[in-house]
């Protein structure tokens, strides 16, 4: 498929067509790397990081557990 490069302010961009998107499981704000092999520019993506509350609540402990946080007042219909 042919595409075209564009500027998009100091830098270029380059528009992914939807079924490329889809297959390549890349979305809007998804982050990818790119680089150059051989004089072509190459895009894949990065894998999203799973975390599992389990997995992030065993990571707390004594030492890292901060105290209560007060941010103020109620304000609208905050129930407490």
């Amino acid at each position: 498929m042919l595409t075209k490069v564009q500027k998009w302010g100091n830098s270029l961009g380059l528009r992914i067509p939807k079924s490329f998107a889809s297959e390549a499981q890349v979305e809007a704000g998804s982050t990818v790397d790119i680089s150059v092999k051989d004089g072509g520019l190459v895009v894949r993506p990065v894998p999203r990081p799973h975390h599992a509350l389990s997995e992030l609540l065993n990571k707390v402990t004594s030492r890292n557990l901060h105290e209560e946080v007060v941010t103020g007042k109620p304000v609208g219909r905050e129930a407490w």
